[in-house]
């Protein structure tokens, strides 16, 4: 039996490419697999979203002061992330590689991007039903949704004495197990996606042959890039300059847990190692809990990365311009998602099909990302992870000996 999600993608890709050659245009029914995993994670995606910042809120506890702090470097280490990611993918245009239109056979398949106009974009922070962000899949209104109910709930609680005690603890739990309902229900979607990537490869090959390749291929070269570079500029420099960890005692510490990491594809199965590397590093256990326990929804420079780069990638091989506004709203609706969302596996992945809907970009052409997203999901988890512990030594602070 095959246990490993890689083997199984590995052998959906094989037998999909092989039937594909063989079938030819005839494979083209296959694709609806991966339309309909695509869907079921948009339709669980919002949901998840909105409980998972919910949750964090009400069960977060944390001073103010190191609350500003965590927040501080979080935000810091994922600006800049996006940032390299937009850069990225600016500069060497990735998309144009893979020209959606040549594909599909037809170039008004693919919807202009509206321009951006700010007074909407406010606007829509306030949803006209609490339905409407999860229909539309408006991330900014969810995550301002889950923000005053979550904050709601710990302003009753503060104040709630006898039955309404008790009734807000049952609301509290109520949203919780909703919470690890829509994980296991994920779960199940996510060991679909070989069925979906074998449904897409054979579509892809039986149609355009090898085309598709080249742009995938830039693409996950890039995405790497971007990773090493986030790792080797921003992390380092926390580490060896602000918290004078020697690097090289650094990377020989976390080397162990990082392979973990990339295996799991998870940052949040990677936690218990993580807090042991972090120990061994001499970093405090109140900086290791804030940073990498409290913090962890919010460390995830690998899945802001990903996107910012995967939205100008969607964006160019549609070929679709995006203003400097709208890759700003683009950048806003990455953030929000990748703070809120837990952290299991294709949540970055779950979370870029809720940017692609905020920004007005096509989704078609997420099935044909999804068969090379088991490479690039597991540098979003190294990468959360590495964050996760970089943010702890940053709340550590310095270290007074070399």
């Amino acid at each position: 039996m095959l246990r490993s999600m890689t083997a199984k993608i590995a052998l959906g890709m094989l037998v999909g490419g092989l039937l594909g050659a063989f079938l030819g245009p005839r494979a083209a029914p296959l694709g609806e697999l991966g339309k309909l995993v695509i869907t079921l994670i948009k339709a669980a995606a919002a949901p998840l979203l909105f409980l998972a910042i919910v949750q964090a809120i009400v069960k977060t506890e944390v001073c103010a002061r190191d609350g500003v702090r965590m927040v501080f470097v979080a935000t810091l280490n994922a600006s800049l992330a996006l940032a390299l990611g937009l850069t990225l993918s600016n500069v060497f245009k990735p998309g144009s590689h893979l020209d959606m239109a040549a594909l599909t056979g037809s170039a008004a398949s693919a919807p202009a991007a509206q321009p951006l106009d700010f007074s909407k974009t406010v606007a829509a922070l306030v949803p006209t039903s609490v339905v409407e962000p999860f229909v539309s899949g408006n991330i900014l209104a969810i995550v301002m949704l889950a923000i005053l109910l979550g904050a709601g709930l710990r302003a009753a609680r503060s104040r709630a004495e006898g039955e309404a005690a008790r009734g807000l603890e049952h609301v509290e739990a109520m949203f919780a197990g909703l919470l690890t309902v829509l994980e296991s229900v994920l779960g199940w979607i996510v060991a679909l996606v070989p069925l979906a990537v074998f449904g897409v490869v054979a579509r892809a090959v039986g149609e355009y042959g090898l085309a598709p390749l080249k742009g995938l291929a830039v693409y996950v070269g890039l995405a790497v890039v971007g990773f090493t570079l986030h790792a080797l500029v921003v992390y380092q420099l926390w580490v060896g300059a602000f918290a004078r960890i020697p690097l090289r005692r650094f990377w020989s510490e976390v080397r162990e847990t990082l392979v973990y990491s990339f295996g799991a594809n998870s940052s949040l199965a990677t936690l218990p190692l993580t807090l042991k590397t972090l120990d061994r590093l001499g970093v405090s256990r109140r900086a290791s809990a804030l940073g990498a326990c409290v913090g962890t929804n919010l460390n995830n420079d690998g899945i802001i990365l990903y996107e910012g780069m995967a939205v100008l990638f969607v964006a160019q091989a549609h070929g679709i311009h995006l203003t400097l506004g709208q890759q700003v709203l683009a950048a806003v609706s990455c953030m929000a998602a990748a703070m809120g969302i837990a952290g299991v596996p294709e949540a970055g992945f779950v979370s870029l099909s809720l940017v692609l809907a905020t920004v007005g970009l096509p989704l078609e052409i997420l099935p044909l990302l999804l068969t090379v997203d088991w490479v690039v999901a597991r540098g979003r988890s190294v990468m959360n992870v590495l964050s996760d512990m970089v943010v702890s030594i940053a709340l550590d602070g310095r270290r007074t000996e070399a």
